[in-house]
């Protein structure tokens, strides 16, 4: 298998080149200055501080106790580390409530938290705030299907848009959160011809995670790369550390994995 050669300062122009030329975007959450500088020298294109990091660094059951303060924290840590890599930070629960707060807050995670763009998990609902955010300047990512935040509404993490009725309603969510200005999509757990159609009719990036292989890229959580999950591992998932002789190249044979669709099969 060839060896990815890092590229140098990717941008968001870079990954909507990628899109158009059917390149992978390949994408690891990370929450620290160590993993982040890893991630960035194997070539990763996108590293995302995800709220995650209530689970598998704070030893939650969700993602809903995480604060603003940690986010900014996590995301100076991560963008101090970065030279390469594309940073994006979450929004994480009820930081969005509204347009103003929304803006007050992504305006922290970019300017005290070296992010380059925010995710926020999106519906319908948010498309006011998009506008806004995306208005001011403010690069977004919409996170659609399987929202994490809302685990306690869900009852329980499943795949999401199964039937024609919500799947008809994830679609239209994905246009009308593009037309009001997000930057990219990130799909979770949504079937696969679902995540398809999303992504060709999309413009912009659309990253999956347990949303099979036609995505424009792949993300997953780092500690499931490296078998070290805290608690249940996604089926999704693969844990690359299995394979390799240490942690640099599992997260590099990830990146290879994603850019020559070998991941996921």
């Amino acid at each position: 298998m060839s060896i990815h050669k890092p590229q140098k300062n990717i941008t968001l122009t870079r990954l909507h080149q990628m899109k158009a030329s059917d390149e992978k975007i390949a994408c690891l959450t990370a929450y620290d200055a160590s993993f982040a500088a890893i991630l960035d020298q194997v070539g990763m294109d996108i590293i995302l501080v995800g709220d995650s990091l209530g689970m598998v660094v704070q030893g939650q059951d969700s993602t809903v106790s995480v604060t603003m303060e940690d986010m900014i924290y996590h995301s100076q840590c991560v963008s101090a580390a970065v030279k390469n890599a594309f940073v994006i930070a979450d929004m994480p629960f009820m930081s969005y409530t509204n347009v103003e707060q929304a803006l007050a807050n992504a305006t922290d995670l970019i300017q005290l938290g070296g992010a380059q763009m925010v995710k926020l998990e999106a519906s319908t609902r948010q498309v006011s705030i998009v506008e806004e955010l995306s208005e001011c300047g403010i690069p977004i990512c919409a996170h659609l299907g399987l929202r994490p935040q809302y685990i306690h509404k869900l009852g329980g993490y499943a795949m999401q848009g199964k039937d024609d009725a919500s799947a008809k309603e994830l679609f239209e969510s994905a246009q009308s959160l593009q037309a009001a200005g997000a930057d990219m999509l990130l799909l979770e757990c949504v079937p696969n011809a679902l995540a398809k159609k999303i992504t060709q009719e999309s413009s912009i990036p659309v990253i999956g995670i347990g949303a099979g292989p036609d995505c424009d890229g792949q993300i997953l959580v780092l500690h499931d790369v490296i078998g070290i999950t805290h608690g249940v591992t996604p089926k999704f998932a693969k844990n690359f550390l299995a394979e390799a002789d240490d942690i640099q190249s599992a997260i590099s044979n990830y990146v290879n994995d994603v850019k020559s669709v070998t991941f996921p099969n």
